[in-house]
């Protein structure tokens, strides 16, 4: 489980921090990732917590979810809300299925969103894939600590399903970082507005549509090396 991050963005209740602890715990976890929490530390997540205080003691705070992932090659955004840009989308056990067979080194991330309003759109664009957990359409409203709960069930109950896990090979060229996406995401921005191929009131909705064709892609390393090559080469064909 030590593959797998949970990363809570602007949680506002401290006590759903702790419940969070908790639940992860109980299911093995221990990778907790918080994202601007309006408050924390705090005594009511650690009340909350139950007794899961070593997982509140090592959580990293950062500033934005772009730090927060940039290590991760595997970025995936709960949300409840369908979009009107659709991403590839994954119950927990097909969550599960997927990141039970990380490959050596790789590593992952469950990004969760604000209690009452979830992820952002610019926040989905650092995802590849939308976790969605099918509940009641009359009732779905779902407690954060609780969603987490069951997306962790499902991770460690394919880990039992499996038995003794084995690291798959690694590939040749290992996929890409966020924080490596991140980078040819801007490159491919900055490159589209230099030869006129974006105007500046389209390339919001421009570029999640092409951030949504490279997830599909699930781009390596030597891939991006490759494609910000050529955008290297275009914008200095352009300049002479």
């Amino acid at each position: 489980m030590h593959t797998v991050k949970i990363v809570l963005v602007g949680t506002t209740h401290p006590g759903n921090i702790g419940a969070t602890a908790r639940a992860m715990k109980t299911m093995n976890f221990s990778r907790l990732a918080l994202v601007a929490p309006k408050q924390f530390p705090s005594a009511e997540a650690s009340a909350r917590a139950a007794g899961a205080d070593d997982i509140l003691a090592q959580a990293y705070v950062y500033d934005t979810l772009a730090e927060a992932v940039a290590d991760c090659q595997w970025v995936i955004g709960a949300s409840a809300r369908r979009r009107s840009i659709q991403w590839p989308e994954l119950t927990p056990r097909q969550c599960a299925a997927k990141l039970t067979t990380l490959p050596e080194g790789e590593q992952a991330a469950l990004v969760f969103g604000r209690e009452h309003s979830g992820l952002s759109n610019a926040e989905l664009d650092l995802c590849q894939f939308l976790l969605h957990i099918p509940v009641n359409p009359e009732f779905s409203s779902l407690n954060l600590a609780a969603a987490v709960q069951v997306v962790c069930y499902e991770l460690y109950q394919a880990r039992l399903d499996n038995g003794p896990h084995t690291h798959p090979t690694p590939p040749e060229a290992p996929p890409a970082s966020a924080e490596q996406l991140e980078r040819f995401y801007q490159h491919l921005q900055d490159t589209l507005l230099s030869i006129g191929f974006l105007r500046p009131e389209q390339q919001q909705s421009m570029m999640r549509r092409l951030r949504r064709l490279y997830h599909r892609a699930q781009l390596d390393r030597k891939e991006v090396d490759i494609l910000r090559g050529i955008l290297s080469m275009t914008t200095g064909f352009r300049k002479r």
